[in-house]
């Protein structure tokens, strides 16, 4: 579960989870997938020598975090603005402390954390240098990839107040929660055939099963809120406005998301640069780990004025 528990505006709290060198001058976010949760490192030996504070907050409904009122419409700005919000906290803490706050952020999103990444490049250029998008899914409407059961009713309850939305939505993704006392299955966050050498990799199946148990502490709730955020072609921020470095980076044989949508946002992107790793399907993340952080922390967590990303 979280490190800490940070509060928000209007007194919201939310779970956060910090990996690698808390001291470092470069802080890298880490965008969950749905279901998923802040907690998870997708190769600690190499985030450990990379240098960089690996930085994860809950969604609402996921871990630590309360959800959302049921009132409430969830969206992705508002998550990239939860994050925006905590590395102020940061900041003001290390100055309070007379410590040298963190100078350079890059943001890393996996799957439906990657819309939460872009946004937050697109809201706070200034906060934001570089973004590495994972294994993301286009909009429905641009690159099909939902089941028929979804793209049938997300539609329709879209239409109802939100509370009705969330509920019926939390019905149907109640079939996908582990029973009690179940180890969760990787798949729940797209893991297939094509990941099998990922999985056989020292530490990742487990780190996969303890983010999915945090992922359902509170049912399905943050899944559900995840896939109303994104329903609508309509995101709330403008891909053409991100301005920081882009990477996406999507596995050859994902059948979840196939290289395919890593095309449509390099087309929508400026300067975005797409990189397919072979022989690998959604964990991509895991396979591909060092690529990441390499694009969003050239360097490799020293202050900018001794690595190349200084300014």
């Amino acid at each position: 579960m979280a490190d800490r528990l940070v509060t928000l505006r209007g007194g919201r709290q939310a779970g956060v989870q910090g990996r690698g060198d808390p001291v470092s001058q470069r802080i890298v976010l880490f965008c969950h997938p749905a279901p998923g949760s802040g907690g998870f490192d997708p190769d600690p030996r190499i985030t450990a020598e990379w240098g960089v504070h690996l930085i994860g907050m809950d969604r609402p409904g996921y871990g630590a975090s309360p959800p959302l009122p049921d009132d409430e419409w969830p969206t992705i700005t508002d998550r990239a603005d939860d994050l925006a919000e905590y590395l102020g906290v940061i900041r003001a803490e290390a100055k309070a402390a007379g410590l040298p706050g963190p100078r350079h952020v890059g943001v890393v999103g996996w799957s439906a954390g990657g819309r939460v990444a872009l946004a937050l490049a697109s809201a706070y250029p200034d906060l934001v240098d570089r973004v590495a998008v994972v294994a993301t899914p286009a909009p429905q409407s641009a690159v099909p990839w939902m089941p028929s059961e979804y793209t049938e009713a997300v539609p329709r309850l879209l239409t109802l107040p939100a509370a009705e939305a969330k509920h019926g939505l939390r019905s149907m993704l109640s079939s996908q929660m582990p029973e009690d006392g179940e180890t969760p299955d990787p798949q729940l966050v797209g893991a297939s055939s094509a990941d099998a050498a990922v999985l056989q990799q020292p530490g990742v199946r487990g780190r996969l099963e303890r983010m999915l148990q945090d992922a359902y502490t509170q049912g399905p709730v943050g899944a559900a809120d995840d896939m109303l955020s994104h329903a609508s072609d309509d995101w709330g921020f403008d891909l053409r406005s991100v301005r920081a470095r882009t990477l996406l980076v999507y596995g050859a044989k994902d059948a979840v998301v196939p290289p395919a949508h890593g095309k449509w946002y390099r087309h929508r992107i400026h300067g975005a640069k797409l990189q397919v790793v072979r022989d690998v399907g959604h964990l991509v993340v895991v396979a591909a780990w060092q690529d990441v952080l390499a694009h969003v922390a050239p360097d490799r967590g020293q202050s900018g004025a001794d690595g190349p990303g200084g300014h």
